[in-house]
């Protein structure tokens, strides 16, 4: 088992924080989820690092969104169909200021479902400096919360890729916080950089990484769960790191 290096994964948040630090309006979306039931519960990983995160720069920088805990319907794929691509056309505005003050949420699955909470979503995004997802590895890819959320925020690429309008996400920085326990971490975290980038987010390299506690894929082990997650607290939880930035 190769534990992950300490002082280079603290060196890797010190990036992140002293960039965030700079910054007036963050979105960090929480992607993982665990069940609530047991006692106390239990806070995923990638969640508790955004907690963290959000701590060191100071919280009223930073809005935090629990994607698991809103209610967001499936995409429903109207971007390849029979009749074209209908996907974020101005025909699914959402009509109603509160949920759509900027105007600019175009969704159908939103339209056609009055309580959907995308656009809790899409409110704070499309007033950010800057967007950090967090999300865990499972089954090599991130957790279908995850893909869900984007796959619903497709109406905001479709916008300038194919529908021939502005980006209007040109100008808010993107960041992705990977958090797995012993497979495909880092493939999964590139494939996603290159799809927020098509996007048209504005990429920026030290707010993209990943934390995998073993590459051995093999490990299994009860013994190998619980070291991770010790290991992932001792380096990043309470540790006292305020940044520079």
């Amino acid at each position: 088992m190769d534990h992950t290096n300490i002082k280079e994964y603290r060196e890797i948040y010190q990036k992140t924080l002293d960039h965030l630090k700079k910054k007036s309006k963050l979105l960090f979306l929480t992607t993982s989820n665990r069940w609530s039931g047991e006692k106390g519960g239990e806070q995923p990983k990638s969640t508790a690092l955004a907690y963290q995160l959000a701590q060191d720069i100071g919280p009223d920088k930073v809005t935090i969104l629990e994607v698991p805990k809103l209610k967001i319907y499936p995409c429903e794929g109207n971007v390849s169909t029979k009749r074209g691509n209908s996907c974020g056309l101005k025909d699914a505005t959402l009509s109603d200021p509160k949920k759509n003050p900027s105007g600019q949420h175009r969704c159908w699955a939103s339209f056609n479902n009055p309580d959907d909470e995308l656009w809790q979503i899409s409110k704070e995004l499309l007033n950010a400096n800057a967007v950090i997802f967090f999300a865990s590895v499972r089954w090599g890819q991130l957790n279908s919360f995850y893909q869900k959320l984007i796959e619903r925020l497709t109406w905001l690429e479709n916008r300038h890729s194919t529908l021939g309008e502005d980006n209007l996400l040109k100008n808010i920085e993107a960041g992705l916080i990977v958090v797995g326990q012993n497979w495909n971490g880092r493939e999964a975290l590139a494939t996603q950089k290159q799809v927020l980038s098509a996007y048209g987010f504005k990429i920026i390299d030290d707010l993209f990484w990943n934390w995998q506690f073993t590459s051995d894929s093999e490990d299994e082990t009860q013994k190998s769960y619980a070291e991770s997650s010790e290991a992932f607290y001792k380096t990043f939880i309470n540790i006292g790191t305020k940044g520079s930035g």
